[in-house]
């Protein structure tokens, strides 16, 4: 399908800048004036994110990456600091999930899946793969027929992608009590070479996960009303494992090892034919990204620590002993009050922090090995499907954005913003004649939007600059 946008829109630097020094730089005012609360001018159809940020102790290296699903008038996609304050900012008119940092043909990129939301919690659209200067690389679609649903859009050091289609077929039911060819979703999972677009591998739950192994009821709805399908699979998450692939299924409670040349199931990890027994702690349900580590064990978000009730929810480590078929609790990490009823990720991070996103509870909690919290940030819209930290350099192919706003008198409000610039430790504002501007003032970059008052000038232009006075960028001559 193609993907309709509205496009990447303004940005800024993480974190505070060091004071500039280079001739011509002039030194930085410490503090620059706080930039409108309720808009950003360099953006105005957009609103601030209104993320709350509250740090307990020290994080990991990186940035933040989030997908919250919004109301009008707020971002689809952003990078953030620990402040919560964003970095970059984008919006479409379509849901996006999954904003992370992969890599791709040697080179980090930023990734997501931006599509339309399904009835039943999937949808139908398009990996997309953006480089440093935040313009498409490449877009992934589904093959054979199929669309790629917003669950996985994981890139391989192949060249490949990894992705997750749930197409309505017709099943017997009778094992549940339904009909002998019911309406219901398969979980596909296709590998697709990015730059052919070639399906390389195509496998369907529905051959290989008998419907007898659902943890979801089946209703009356479910089970013949036009408009509703069964999904008594719910594939969520698919890593190359190998010779294998690890597939998550939340609505069979079950983690699967899949052969990649057969498609055989070689085992399941929880579910109604679990082939492990769990030791104190370890069992899970309703469960979304499990991936392996490189040390052997698994890690997954818990959605439900019992299969009754509604949590509280957290994310695991597994030590999976495939020989003895049994699987044991390594560490948790949780509040012990939150909730995330669908939805979330745990991601482990190289410093050996780990960041939990609670999926549909609109928060992120980054905690330190020993599971203490380190970093909350709540308000993350309706919720955002996956959080992740990682390193992030962005330098936006757009130059940076300015908006004016007079002022009584002779004085002016200025404003400037770069799309997702990840190097930009202050900002230097010339006025005066086109030809001819002088450096009115220099400020450190305050957050997404830095705005300073002026004197009232026929034309206005920012420099983005880096901790060192060079400049980075500068906007195109504003006409006041």
């Amino acid at each position: 399908m193609s993907v309709t946008r509205r496009g990447v829109l303004a940005a800024g630097l993480v974190g505070g800048a060091a004071l500039l020094s280079g001739a011509g730089a002039g030194r930085p005012s410490k503090v620059a004036e706080p930039a409108a609360p309720d808009r950003y001018l360099t953006l105005p159809d957009v609103r601030p994110p209104g993320l709350t940020a509250r740090r307990l102790g020290r994080t990991a290296d990186g940035l933040l990456f989030l997908a919250p699903f919004r109301g009008t008038d707020a971002a689809d996609a952003l990078i953030v600091d620990d402040a919560g304050e964003p970095v970059w900012i984008y919006r479409s008119e379509l849901l996006v999930t999954d904003v992370r940092v992969q890599e791709y043909e040697g080179a980090p990129v930023l990734t997501f899946w931006e599509g339309e939301r399904r009835t039943g919690g999937h949808g139908a659209g398009t990996g997309v793969v953006l480089g440093a200067d935040y313009r498409r690389v490449a877009e992934v679609q589904a093959g054979d027929g199929v669309s790629g649903d917003l669950h996985e859009f994981a890139l391989t050091d192949r060249g490949t992608a990894l992705i997750i289609a749930y197409p309505e077929v017709t099943a017997d039911l009778r094992p549940i009590g339904g009909p002998r060819r019911g309406r219901v979703l398969d979980g596909r999972v296709q590998e697709i070479d990015v730059r052919t677009g070639e399906v390389l591998l195509d496998w369907s739950a529905l051959d290989h996960i008998g419907i007898a192994e659902t943890r979801t009821p089946l209703t009356k709805d479910a089970n013949g009303t036009p408009g509703k399908v069964f999904d008594p699979v719910h594939v969520n998450s698919v890593q190359d494992d190998g010779d294998a692939l690890l597939i998550s299924a939340r609505n069979t409670c079950a983690v699967y090892s899949v052969d990649r040349r057969t498609g055989a199931v070689r085992w399941r990890l929880g579910g109604r034919r679990g082939d492990f027994a769990f030791g104190a702690g370890a069992a899970f349900a309703w469960q979304h990204d499990a991936r392996r580590q490189p040390d052997g064990t698994i890690t997954l978000f818990d959605n439900h620590i019992t299969d009754v009730g509604d949590g509280p929810s957290r994310g695991i480590v597994l030590r999976v002993d495939e020989a003895g078929r049994r699987a044991s609790l390594v560490r948790e990490y949780a509040d012990g009050t939150t909730y995330g009823q669908y939805m979330g990720n745990l991601q482990t991070l190289p410093d050996g922090n780990a960041l939990v996103g609670w999926g549909s509870t609109p928060a992120m909690t980054e905690f330190a090995a020993d599971g203490t919290p380190v970093l909350e940030i709540t308000g993350i819209g309706d919720g955002s499907y996956r959080a992740y930290r990682a390193a992030w350099e962005g330098r936006p192919a757009d130059r940076p954005a300015v908006a004016v706003a007079p002022l009584p008198g002779d004085r002016m409000r200025v404003h400037a913003s770069w799309n997702g610039a990840t190097g930009v430790a202050a900002w230097r504002f010339r006025t005066g004649s086109e030809t001819r501007p002088v450096v009115s003032r220099t400020v450190e970059r305050t957050g997404f939007e830095t705005a300073v008052t002026l004197a009232r000038s026929p034309n206005v232009t920012a420099e983005a600059l880096d901790a060192g006075g060079t400049v980075l960028a500068r906007s195109e001559p504003r006409v006041v």
